[in-house]
């Protein structure tokens, strides 16, 4: 067992997750609160169903591709559940982009389309960092933040009429006890962290993006 002294060093890796996802992730952005309420457009709707597929509905996926390198092996066994359930949030995506119909007509659709390949290459490389708990807090920070995403999916079933699916991701509390240990030294929660930070910029950016093509299309 870890003594008092480093549990509470490790604590502080989730902790800096957590934190950082509350002030800096999908929670805090206005544009997708707007798209969880039920008076959301179905053009906007669909529109971020579209743009989350692009991101993340391609395989292996942040989680995939990160449990792929691995360069820290005490975090194979979490990567390789989270890779998994990722596995059916892409197929739940990949329904809901179908439902959904077409991506709605918005002027820049094709630097949209750079933007989101760019933000999935951008996404990619922080899965395969050579740095210690660089990988680890990208995957940590994505599965914080879509439990806030999930919101949409699920708000988008409804609306285009698919059956939600449960999410399967590992239990929080074993998420957090993966990412106390991982981020057990300086160097490696600093690597967390900012691999944490990549991932939440990342989603910023995406909902930013989303937020200006439905002004676009509003205006």
């Amino acid at each position: 067992m870890l003594d008092t002294a480093r549990t509470d060093w490790h604590s502080s890796a989730w902790d800096l997750v957590t934190q950082l996802g509350e002030a800096d992730g999908s929670v805090a952005h206005p544009h997708l609160t707007m798209l969880i309420s039920p008076v959301a457009p179905s053009r906007d709707l669909s529109d971020a169903v579209h743009a989350l597929c692009a991101v993340h509905g391609d395989h292996p996926g942040v989680a995939a591709e990160a449990n792929r390198h691995c360069v820290q092996p005490d975090a194979c066994e979490w990567l390789s559940a989270v890779a998994e359930a990722f596995v059916a949030e892409r197929s739940y995506i990949a329904q809901l982009a179908a439902a959904a119909g077409p991506i709605p007509s918005t002027p820049g659709q094709a630097e949209t389309e750079a933007a989101l390949i760019a933000s999935r290459h951008a996404l990619e490389t922080l899965a395969r960092s050579e740095r210690r708990g660089c990988a680890t807090g990208a995957v940590a920070a994505l599965v914080q933040d879509w439990s806030t995403i999930r919101l949409l999916l699920d708000a988008a079933a409804v609306r285009f009429g698919v059956e939600p699916v449960p999410a399967s991701f590992p239990p929080v509390a074993e998420t957090a006890a993966a990412i106390v240990m991982l981020g057990g030294t300086p160097a490696t929660e600093r690597a967390v962290s900012f691999g944490a930070q990549q991932l939440f910029a990342q989603h910023r950016a995406l909902w930013a993006l989303l937020d200006a093509r439905a002004s676009a299309r509003h205006g």
